[in-house]
């Protein structure tokens, strides 16, 4: 059953503030909006919950890149066309420009927001493990003041967040300490572009004389959150990489996660596919040691 529009309202504030004493004056009954590319979906199948929206597209602080010598801050109305196209994104944070690259097509690369892809919480969104394995913060903000929480400890189960009904997202921190690792990026979908993920996988790793000094892990679609391989980055670290290693590596990995049978795919093939990728990503360590 399709939306009405006439059971809907829609207000755009134009600043901050206004926004945050909108969502304080009735919590969790106002929904922020900014690309709209998930939220326009249920809208256009009925699905929608939320009868009253917040335009925060047109607020200027939540669109900005900011560069520090030890961070950058990106707001959360960023789009992926602009992590994309962003200089020190592209060079320092290669994964995250992946991913934004594999959101959907130009059109909606150019609408959807870090932010957005961010609350809407789901495990199969590219751009999330991708700040899980860059030590992501999340800047949370209400008229009560602001508080960061670890990307890590930010989805607290499916389609559940740390984020009160009347905080919204301001910004998401990255550390720039990861320019000397070896990245690896790979997404498994039924197509190239505009498909979601069956399994993705975002990898940083660092390798000297063969053995792994320091490696990072995370996936989607492998459970009912973004998921950080704790337990597989242990058991790889410190040690010399050789075909046992990877083969106790995929071990590892299919009983860390948690795949589900879904219409994208099933939990078994999953499960394959999570232990061939990071099997990739360990040659891939191996190679650009012997190739440097």
């Amino acid at each position: 059953m399709r939306a009405d529009p006439a059971e809907y309202r829609l207000v755009s504030p134009g600043n901050l503030q206004a926004v945050l004493s909108l969502l304080a004056s009735e919590p969790a009954q106002w929904l922020p909006i900014a690309g709209g590319t998930d939220v326009m979906v249920l809208y256009s199948a009925g699905k929608l919950s939320n009868r009253k929206l917040i335009n925060i597209w047109n607020i200027p602080e939540l669109r900005q890149i900011e560069v520090f010598p030890d961070r950058i801050r990106i707001g959360a109305a960023c789009t992926y066309t602009a992590l994309r196209q962003h200089e020190i994104v592209s060079r320092e944070f290669p994964l995250l420009a992946t991913a934004a690259s594999w959101t959907g097509g130009i059109a909606n690369q150019n609408r959807g927001t870090l932010g957005g892809n961010i609350a809407n919480a789901s495990p199969a969104a590219d751009s999330l493990p991708a700040l899980l394995v860059y030590d992501a913060e999340v800047t949370l903000i209400s008229v009560r003041g602001e508080r960061r929480v670890a990307y890590r400890n930010f989805h607290t189960d499916y389609k559940q967040t740390a984020l009160a009904a009347d905080e919204l997202i301001r910004d998401i921190s990255l550390p720039r300490r990861f320019s000397g690792y070896i990245s690896h990026a790979r997404k498994v979908g039924a197509r190239n572009a505009q498909a979601i993920s069956k399994v993705c996988l975002a990898a940083l790793g660092q390798i000297s004389n063969g053995t792994i000094r320091d490696v990072r892990l995370a996936m989607g679609s492998v459970a009912p959150i973004p998921l950080c391989l704790t337990e597989t980055e242990r058991a790889l670290l410190g040690k010399q990489i050789e075909p046992s290693l990877i083969d106790s590596a995929r071990r590892t990995v299919a009983k860390e996660i948690r795949p589900i049978d879904d219409i994208r795919s099933t939990a078994r093939y999953r499960a394959a596919v999570a232990g061939n990728l990071v099997a990739e990503f360990l040659e891939k360590l191996v190679a650009s040691e012997t190739n440097a």
